[in-house]
C-alpha cells in the first residue's frame, strides 16, 4: 500500500482518521473471519524479559523498510534470539501491517507474548485484539478521550490482557493518572511529526508519580542509543526498524537489559537533568561561573547547570576553582574545545571520575568517538541551513545551538538567525544558546519554546563577573513569559 501525503502536519491525527473511516467500511476486524473463543492461552507480557522487537514493514518516517517481510520467520529469528515479546503492527495503511499477521504469528508461536499495535479507538478493537490472539494491546492516550481510555484498559484487564498506554506530554500523564496503567509506553518519536526526540522519554518519566514499568519506544538505532536507554535507568524497550533490518539487534538489546546495576556514569547526568524538569519550563544553565557568590546567586534563583569554561577565554578556571564548587547543589559542566583527533585532557577527565563535573560541553572540532564517552553532549555553532542539515548526523541525545563567531567559540553575545533556531525546534529538543539576556529572554521562550537555554554574556558585568541584578531580571523575564504560555 502506498503511503499518504500528510497535508495537516500532524501524521498521527491522519492516521488515526483513516482508521476511523475503515472501521465503518470494515469493522474492527478487518473483515477477517475470527474464531467465537479466544484459541490460545494469554502469555503475561514482559514477564520474562524487558525488550520487546517489532514486526513492521514500513512507517510514514521510512517509507520501506522491508515490505516482502515474512512475519513467521522474522518471529522465529526473534525467538531464537531469546526474544519473547514481540510487537505486531496490524495498521494497513500507513505501515503495512494486517491483523492476519498476529493471528498467523500466534498460531506459530503460541509462547511468545503478542503486544498489538494499532491506532484503536474502541472497546470493540479490544475484543477484536483478544481473540485474535493478542496477549497486550497499545493505547495512545493522545487519541482517546480519558473516559474511552480507561473503558478499554479495564476491558482489556478484565480479559486477562496487558495494557501498553503510550504517553507524550504532561496533559496525557494526568489522563492516565487517573487508572494508574501498570505498563507505561513513552515514545521518543513525535508522532505529529514521525521526528526522533531521545530525552522526551526522560521528560515524561519525571511525570509518572504512580508505580508502574516504563518502556522506552522507539529511535534505537545504534550500541550507544542502547547504552543511553539502559543506562537512563528504563526498565524495558521497544524496537522496530532496527530489529527489522540487523538479525544482531535483538541480541545486543537482551544482553545489555539482562545486565545488572547501571555501571555507566555517562548517562547519570541525563537523568539527573531531566529529574528537574518542569512542563512548559525551560531548563536553565548560566555559564561562564568563575566566583562562588555568582555560582550561589545562579543556585538560589533556580539555574539547573552552571557552565564553567575550560578553554582559552577570559572566562577559563582552573581545575581547583571547579573542585572548591563541589558542594554547591547544582549540576556541573566543563566547557572544552579539542581539535579534531585531541583526547579529553585527563586533568579533566579526573574532574569527571571523581564527581566535582557532571558533564562536558564540547565545543570544538571533537570527533564523536571522543565526546561519546564521556557524560555530556555536543555544542555546534550555525551560520546556515546548511548547519542545520548536518545537526541531524551529529550523535547524542541532543546538540546545543549556538551562534557562530569569528572572535570566539562562545559568549559573543551573537544571536542565532531564528529561521535556523525554528528549523532546529522541528527536528530535536531545543537548547539554545547565543544572546540571550534580560532584554530579550520574554521574546525567545515565547517565540521558540526552547528546552533548554544556555546564557553567559547576557548577565555579566564584564567577562566572568556576573552582574546580579541582570541574573534575577533575567529569571524574573523567565517566569513572566512562561506564566504567559501557559495561561494563554
Amino acid at each position: 500500500m502506498e503511503n499518504k501525503i500528510f497535508s495537516t502536519g500532524d501524521i498521527r491525527a491522519e492516521i488515526a482518521e483513516r482508521r476511523r473511516e475503515d472501521l465503518l467500511k470494515f469493522g474492527s476486524s478487518q473483515e477477517l473471519t475470527l474464531p467465537e473463543d479466544r484459541m490460545y492461552p494469554l502469555v503475561p507480557f514482559l514477564k520474562d524479559s524487558p525488550v520487546i522487537c517489532e514486526v513492521k514493514r514500513q512507517s510514514p518516517s521510512v517509507a520501506d523498510i522491508d515490505r516482502s517481510l515474512d512475519p513467521l520467520k522474522l518471529v522465529g529469528n526473534y525467538a531464537a534470539s531469546g526474544i519473547k515479546n514481540v510487537s505486531v503492527l496490524t495498521e494497513q495503511n500507513y505501515f503495512g501491517g494486517a491483523l492476519e499477521d498476529l493471528m498467523e504469528i500466534k498460531a506459530a508461536y503460541p509462547g511468545i507474548s503478542l503486544l498489538r499495535k494499532d491506532f484503536l479507538l474502541n472497546e470493540e478493537d479490544i475484543r477484536v485484539s483478544y481473540l485474535a490472539g493478542a496477549d497486550a494491546f497499545l493505547l495512545i492516550a493522545s487519541l482517546l478521550e480519558k473516559d474511552q481510555m480507561e473503558k478499554m484498559y479495564q476491558l482489556g484487564l478484565l480479559l486477562g490482557m496487558e495494557a501498553l498506554v503510550e504517553l507524550h506530554d504532561s496533559e496525557y500523564v494526568d489522563k492516565a493518572r487517573s487508572f494508574e496503567p501498570a505498563t507505561v509506553g513513552i515514545n521518543s518519536r513525535n508522532l505529529k511529526t514521525f521526528g526522533i526526540h531521545p530525552v522526551v522519554p526522560l521528560k515524561i518519566r519525571a511525570l509518572i508519580d504512580w508505580p508502574c514499568r516504563i518502556v522506552y519506544e522507539s529511535g534505537v538505532k545504534t550500541d550507544y542509543d542502547i547504552n543511553f536507554v539502559w543506562g537512563t535507568g528504563f526498565q524495558a524497550v521497544l524496537v522496530g526498524e532496527s530489529a527489522v533490518r540487523d538479525s544482531s539487534f535483538p541480541e545486543k538489546l537482551l544482553k545489555r537489559f539482562r545486565a545488572g546495576p547501571v555501571a555507566d556514569n555517562r548517562f547519570t547526568f541525563w537523568t539527573k537533568l531531566y529529574q528537574k524538569s518542569i512542563p512548559g519550563k525551560a531548563l536553565v544553565k548560566i555559564c561562564g561561573i568563575t566566583r562562588h557568590e555568582d555560582l550561589r546567586e545562579i543556585v538560589r534563583l533556580g539555574a539547573n547547570a552552571a557552565g564553567f569554561i575550560l578553554a582559552a577565554s577570559p572566562r577559563k578556571v582552573s581545575t581547583d576553582f571547579i573542585r572548591s564548587c563541589r558542594d554547591f547543589d547544582i549540576l556541573k559542566i566543563g566547557v572544552v574545545v579539542l581539535e579534531k583527533g585531541m583526547e579529553l585532557p585527563e586533568e579533566i577527565a579526573g574532574l569527571i571520575k571523581e564527581g566535582f563535573l557532571d558533564a562536558i560541553q564540547f565545543h570544538g572540532d571533537e570527533e564523536p568517538s571522543e565526546y561519546l564517552r564521556w557524560p555530556g553532549y555536543k555544542a555546534v555553532r550555525l551560520r546556515d541551513m546548511e548547519d542545520v542539515k548536518e545537526l541531524k548526523s551529529v550523535p547524542g541525545p541532543t546538540v546545543l545551538i549556538d551562534a557562530f563567531s569569528i572572535q570566539s567559540r562562545g559568549g559573543s553575545g551573537k544571536r542565532i538567525d531564528p529561521k535556523l533556531v525554528l528549523s532546529v525546534k522541528n527536528q530535536q529538543e531545543l537548547w539554545l544558546a547565543g544572546g540571550i539576556n534580560p532584554a530579550n529572554i520574554k521574546e525567545i521562550i515565547r517565540t521558540f519554546s526552547p528546552d533548554l537555554i544556555d546564557v553567559s554574556s547576557g548577565v555579566e558585568e564584564s567577562p566572568g563577573i556576573k552582574d546580579h541584578n541582570k541574573l534575577q531580571s533575567l529569571f524574573k523575564g523567565l517566569i513572566e513569559a512562561q506564566e504567559h504560555s501557559s495561561n494563554g
